[in-house]
């Protein structure tokens, strides 16, 4: 299967997409580190498109991932096609994890590595590709250290293939979900230093899933100690208080187990919890 480009796309992108077809088609045989983000699924979709058979996707199945993403992600990887296996991980086993030093998500990068290299055994040896995109390098990822040790290669990074550019060719390639928000692990809410546990992570899945429902689906809930502090980008915070009910929502969080709940005046901000220590 071929897919077609449907909308217009810089000369630069065009030059991209070209690429990533002939860098994808090079390596053969491979294996997708899936999440269903939008990255991942360009991955997937060009890998699937370049090798058919010879390319398939898996998905790293834990509570760091809200059950409504893992139905995302089956069901994009049903749209294109490629064929998508689910591996149990259990980063909230190992201390390097739960108990969330800075480097968290190199313990976490490192228990799916571990399992996927077993699935790439089984399945003739083929190379693991993830998303990693090329502003991914300038940002504070632990997690990529783990997977370069562990072989993985990362197609967009190598080509400097950005996340704007990722949305631009996955809208001309007519895939539905080129605008989907950036959802990163469910970990990234707590502070470091505050313990993991699948309790806090549910707690958050919820709360957040909750809020999407009511319509904003660019969310995150932070989860400090009892408190919940919801960030929405700022210009929707107005609306977000206009109609959405607050003694529904307070309700519905005290059920979840938070002890307060409050709203983020500055916005959301990516990496909000990293500013700290992205300079180190």
């Amino acid at each position: 299967m071929f897919f077609s480009q449907l909308e217009f796309l810089s000369n630069s992108e065009l030059k991209q997409l070209k690429l990533l077809r002939e860098f994808i088609k090079d390596v053969n045989n491979v294996c997708v580190a899936y999440s269903g983000g939008v990255d991942s699924s360009l991955v997937a979709t060009i890998a699937h498109e370049q090798l058919g058979s010879q390319a398939f996707a898996v998905t790293g199945v834990s509570p760091s991932l809200a059950p409504y993403l893992l139905k995302q992600a089956r069901l994009q990887a049903a749209w294109i096609g490629i064929r998508h296996e689910e591996c149990q991980t259990n980063e909230l086993n190992e201390p390097n994890y739960f108990q969330n030093p800075e480097n968290r998500c190199y313990a976490c990068k490192q228990e799916l590595h571990k399992h996927l290299k077993q699935i790439s055994k089984r399945s003739q040896n083929t190379q693991v590709l993830d998303g990693v995109n090329h502003d991914d390098l300038q940002d504070f990822r632990p997690g990529i250290q783990a997977s370069t040790l562990a072989g993985v290669i990362s197609p967009l990074a190598e080509l400097k293939i950005d996340k704007k550019s990722i949305r631009s060719i996955s809208k001309s390639l007519g895939l539905p979900w080129w605008d989907k928000p950036a959802q990163p692990c469910l970990a990234s809410r707590i502070p470091f230093g505050e313990e993991i546990s699948s309790k806090r992570l549910k707690q958050i899945a919820l709360a957040e899933e909750w809020i999407i429902n009511q319509g904003f689906s660019k969310v995150r809930v932070r989860s400090q100690g009892l408190s919940a502090r919801i960030e929405l980008p700022s210009n929707q915070i107005d609306n977000f208080l206009k109609n959405v009910e607050r003694e529904k929502l307070i309700k519905y969080f005290l059920s979840l187990g938070f002890h307060s709940i409050s709203i983020d005046l500055e916005g959301l901000i990516s990496g909000k919890l990293t500013r700290d220590i992205k300079t180190h």
